[in-house]
């Protein structure tokens, strides 16, 4: 048995990939450690680790030279931290799943010189990874084609993006085709930061088509909590089946029982997708400085298996008029779904998890 100690930021994106490694490499008989933020108080609640550590980070603004020292103090005051958790636990490697939180614990084992696997789960190598490439052993990657990434010289492993194990679950479910007349299930979320866009313009879009099409609908829509009450009138006037909630603890299977998702491009949903297999219209995060959401979303589009829209031009009657012609072409909407399988790796835990055990073992 190893101990591995894997490190990501608090958030589901960083975290998800986390869990699902920590899943299989636990299944294996290895212990494992969480390494992260304060945040993790949000979503951790079931991370499947022997222990979670939780270690001081900032992200460091080159704007504001007072903010930028404090991050700097910050940083430094984690890394001892750091050091002296992985002096305690011992791991035979390190995994860094990205995010500023990641940076000070990476950091630490490098200086105690204990191998480690930098995972990027997006299709633009973020900024902290690309900070950290210096001290990892080798780059695991969830795109063969990632921005960025051809600048560093470290050994390079295609291994996808790992799922959950809730999501694998019902990865081998079917696509239900359309049929003429039969319910139509869509499905909206958008993530914390996205959702309220979703909000604006999705209900105002489904009450533009025509009454024969919404009498069909089965929608469910992640919303925000001020958001709900909005949302659910125009749903009411609309007449339209609808289930609307802050979190939904069971989405994979929702995912897997829809005909078409309405989303975000963030890594964890284009992963997901992939592996489930269901076609989606992307809606890219706008405002982030590497656009990484909006290069997720045309791997898939490329594939074949989404439609990227820009939320700048994105607007009630666009959205209509989209949704209406993809929900009355029930094959355009069933080849969607097998190229999004196609793009998506279902054996990706497996192979970072093969990665993550030769590193240990001074293989990679």
């Amino acid at each position: 048995m190893s101990t591995f100690a894997l490190m990501a930021g608090g958030t589901g994106g960083h975290l998800f990939p986390a869990m699902a490694l920590a899943q299989e490499l636990r299944r294996r008989g290895h212990d494992i450690h969480l390494v992260t933020d304060e945040r993790i108080a949000a979503y951790g609640a079931d991370f499947p680790a022997s222990a979670i550590h939780i270690v001081p980070a900032a992200t460091p603004s080159i704007r504001n030279p007072l903010k930028f020292a404090q991050a700097g103090f910050t940083i430094l005051g984690g890394v001892g931290t750091a050091l002296g958790i992985l002096r305690k636990v011992r791991p035979d490697a390190v995994v860094g799943f990205g995010g500023y939180p990641c940076f000070p614990p990476f950091l630490a084992a490098s200086l105690l010189r204990i191998p480690g696997i930098l995972h990027e789960q997006n299709a633009v190598m973020g900024r902290a990874n690309r900070a950290l490439a210096r001290f990892a052993s080798v780059l695991a990657l969830s795109f063969a084609e990632t921005i960025h990434a051809e600048g560093f010289g470290l050994p390079k492993v295609v291994t996808g993006n790992p799922v959950r194990d809730r999501v694998r679950a019902v990865a081998g479910t079917p696509y239900r085709g359309l049929s003429d007349n039969a319910p139509i299930a869509l499905l909206v979320f958008g993530g914390s930061q996205g959702a309220r866009a979703f909000s604006d313009i999705v209900p105002v879009a489904i009450a533009l088509l025509d009454e024969s099409l919404r009498r069909r609908l089965d929608v469910t829509q992640q919303c925000r909590e001020e958001d709900l009450d909005r949302v659910a009138e125009i749903y009411r006037g609309a007449r339209v089946n609808v289930d609307l909630a802050r979190f939904f603890t069971d989405l994979p299977e929702r995912i897997a029982a829809s005909h078409l998702v309405i989303g975000r491009a963030g890594a964890s949903t284009v992963a997901e997708l992939g592996v489930l297999g269901r076609p989606a219209i992307l809606v890219p995060l706008p405002g982030s400085l590497d656009q990484d959401q909006r290069a997720n979303a045309m791997v898939m589009e490329k594939g074949g298996g989404a439609w990227l829209c820009e939320q700048a031009t994105l607007s009630p009657q666009s959205l209509a008029t989209q949704l209406n012609d993809l929900l009355l072409a029930p094959d355009r909407l069933a080849r969607a779904a097998e190229a999004a399988q196609s793009v998506g790796v279902p054996d990706a835990v497996e192979r970072l998890a093969d990665l993550v055990e030769q590193t240990a073992k001074g293989q990679s």
